[in-house]
């Protein structure tokens, strides 16, 4: 289930120049966007808005400018020198791999459910196979869709049904995330049900018999409703596969006053407690971690007409909770920052509850339910382990010993079943699923193995990094073996910290294209981010929102004190809510970079709240219509934030046009703005606006617009430290 947020050959090294030149290119830049007056005032401060008219992205004039700004955009980054080798570097690593292989589900009779892009193909494809070394079958291909329309499709979600049958999936385009529900019989590869639109979040649960399913429902916008309400009023409805989309019965509605949550943020999610006679219903609010908890009577929530019974509050602070019949298991940060495990019961929730894991000086990130046990990750700095508890007793926990030391994601995990399967990977070691079944930690081999997986002459560092007010912040530095710490070279600094999201060790084999030049990867979690838990989260988060960017900072400036380089050769990339982390970091310290690329990124806060995910944002971020609320977000608004003479880094900003969740003019009223800024200043950097009319916020992106766009960044940025060749 998806809510909306913010929320990627050879070691030779390769001789670089040490001026910037000018690439060349055929037309002159786009005219200036006409600044106008449009102002706004809270709580008596006025607040300036000049590019106000970018928001009608869909006015002639507005697309116009767009589309002059998108291909000089194009013109100037295919004139960079090397840009086009880059490439050819990115797309060498990136199909070094036969396939790579995500989102595994299982089911029993050794059915494997998973979605898998071969080298020759440009989009994920669902496949099924019966057990690890059987003949996979093609179940799901966006690309005939591309194919026939001329638009990029892609999969958003899929599930299984109980006995694995059936799947139910979601499929968009052009990187809308607007999906639609299908249902295709697993057996036959022939349809069942579908298109049923609307779908986007998913949410879908099965019957234990297969009949029918709950699914997660966006109401329909009729002419008059307002953008910002799109994401409004969800209803989680119960349809058999034989039944009417349009008159399934509503299982659990956010506009229900009985449930007392928001409609504007909140969305509901139904799933049966399978082997009981109960449905659980969930309540997710907005961006907020925190769940609530329902329960009911599951014929009566086929039926609409589920009375539901609180058995979680916000307030009890649980972020994930399992069943086993009628055990409840749940994680809370309730009385303890970075988390614990309770056993509570259907009937009184974690009333009197029973602590299995208490806190400790790890953070407990995640936790997943099969037959024999519960699985529960824990975060040890950058670090990953796996916890055991065996079911029935839940006790003792053991602690799995894990081939790689770095990540570790489940995902195929079904109750009836034994063991989790493990995504691992670290910042040098190529992503692995593996199977924990009891002490055992066994590769599936699903995801084959890469000729660049194993990155035996690059090292990774961790160091704690002293902030403004004393704050260490986590910092990952990865960089070839020897590398000379002189000040010289060129390093690239990621950050996110949003949402209490955590970077945890991620290989990607397109960031040798980086790190084969001498190039340093360093990945920053400042507060805002989850790195130490719940306290680590909040000192980063509405009115403290200043500490994320210092945070960032002081890790920018460490890099730069330890000579592993200077500010001629630092560039800043982060994406969505890392918008507000690039942006504010590039207008608090314009000096100390080189260049930033803020992708769809979150640039004008004080206006987001009236964009369609503005609404499920406001628990992360707050409202202007609160005198705090407005403070925090003017101080966080990159757009606002802009002044006048100061000649800032050489700027790229990348977005899909069909965004849905943060929208294209928080990218193309911040252009504008530094565009004019950039106009007045003697010696100003570029400031770019790449825009791709087929994609959205990256979910869904073909393998060619995910290796252009990363081309696109790593050649801007050698470019602007006087690097590229």
């Amino acid at each position: 289930m998806q809510i909306p947020s913010w929320h990627a050959a050879g070691a030779a090294l390769i001789a670089l120049c040490c001026t910037a030149a000018a690439p060349a290119h055929g037309s002159a830049p786009p005219p200036l966007f006409a600044a106008g007056n449009t102002t706004d005032t809270y709580f008596g401060t006025t607040v300036a808005d000049p590019y106000r008219a970018l928001e009608e992205v869909k006015n002639p004039q507005v697309q116009a400018w767009m589309k002059a700004q998108g291909e000089f955009a194009r013109a100037r980054l295919d004139a960079i020198p090397g840009r086009a080798e880059l490439l050819k570097r990115l797309q060498m690593y990136d199909d070094a791999v036969a396939a790579r292989v995500a989102s595994v589900e299982r089911r029993p009779g050794e059915l494997y459910f998973y979605e898998r892009r071969g080298v020759t193909d440009d989009q994920f494809k669902l496949y099924v196979r019966r057990g690890l070394q059987g003949q996979e079958r093609l179940l799901v291909d966006p690309e005939q869709l591309y194919n026939l329309t001329g638009t990029p499709h892609a999969i958003n979600w899929f599930v299984p049904s109980f006995t694995g049958r059936y799947v139910a999936y979601g499929l968009s385009a052009g990187g809308s995330e607007d999906a639609s529900l299908f249902v295709m019989d697993a057996t036959t590869g022939k349809r069942v049900l579908g298109p049923v639109a609307r779908a986007q979040y998913g949410g879908v649960a099965w019957l234990e018999d297969d009949s029918g399913l709950f699914f997660m429902r966006l109401q329909e916008m009729k002419p008059g409703m307002a953008p910002v309400e799109r994401f409004q009023n969800v209803r989680s409805v119960f349809l058999r596969l034989d039944g009417e989309a349009d008159r399934a019965p509503v299982a659990m509605d956010s506009t229900d006053p009985a449930l007392g949550v928001n409609p504007a943020q909140d969305s509901p999610y139904v799933t049966p407690i399978y082997g009981t006679r109960w449905a659980a219903g969930y309540v997710h609010h907005g961006t907020d971690r925190e769940l609530s908890l329902y329960i009911a009577p599951l014929a009566d929530a086929m039926a609409g007409k589920a009375q539901w019974r609180r058995l979680l509050a916000q307030a009890d602070a649980v972020t994930a909770a399992e069943f086993a019949g009628e055990r409840l298991f749940a994680l809370t940060h309730k009385d303890a920052a970075r988390f614990r495990l309770l056993e509570g019961s259907v009937e009184r929730g974690v009333q009197g509850a029973r602590e299995l894991i208490a806190q400790g000086s790890g953070v407990l990130t995640g936790m997943v339910r099969a037959a024999d046990a519960l699985y529960v990750t824990r975060r040890d700095g950058a670090v990953t382990r796996v916890l055991r508890l065996p079911l029935p007793a839940a006790a003792p926990v053991q602690t799995l010993k894990l081939p790689v030391e770095g990540s570790a994601t489940f995902g195929g995990v079904d109750f009836r079943l034994p063991g989790a399967l493990l995504t691992l990977q670290s910042w040098t070691r190529g992503a692995q699923i593996y199977l924990a079944e009891g002490a055992r930690v066994t590769n599936t081999r699903l995801q084959p193995a890469g000729k660049f997986d194993a990155l035996d002459g690059y090292v990774s560092t961790e160091v704690l990094v002293p902030s403004h007010d004393g704050a260490r912040v986590p910092l990952s530095i990865v960089h070839k073996k020897g590398l000379k710490l002189d000040g010289s070279n060129p390093t690239l600094l990621w950050g996110y910290a949003s949402y209490g999201y955590t970077e945890e060790p991620w290989f990607s084999a397109w960031r040798l294209a980086w790190l084969e030049r001498g190039g340093v990867f360093a990945v920053a979690n400042p507060r805002g981010s989850g790195a130490f838990g719940q306290e680590w989260y909040k000192g980063g988060f509405q009115q403290t929102k200043p500490n994320t960017w210092k945070d960032f900072i002081a890790t920018a400036e460490y890099l730069v004190a330890q000579k592993y380089t200077r500010p001629a050769r630092l560039g800043i990339w982060g994406g969505s809510a890392g918008g507000i982390l690039i942006g504010r970091a590039m207008t608090e310290r314009p000096d100390l970079f080189a260049a930033a690329i803020p992708a769809v990124g979150a640039l004008d806060m004080v206006r987001a709240e009236f964009e369609s995910t503005g609404p499920a944002n406001i628990p992360e971020f707050g409202t202007h219509k609160t005198e705090p609320g407005f403070r925090a977000l003017l101080a966080m608004s990159t757009y606002h934030q802009i002044k006048d003479g100061v000649r800032y880094p050489a700027v790229l900003l990348t977005h899909g046009v069909n965004d849905p969740r943060v929208e294209v003019w928080q990218s193309t009223k911040t252009a504008a703005r530094l565009q004019a800024v950039a106009a007045a200043v003697p010696d100003s950097r570029p400031v770019l606006l790449r825009l791709d009319w087929q994609a959205g916020h990256g979910v869904g992106d073909t393998k060619a617009q995910r290796q252009a766009e990363r081309a696109d960044v790593l050649a801007f940025l050698l470019w602007q430290f006087g690097m590229s060749r």
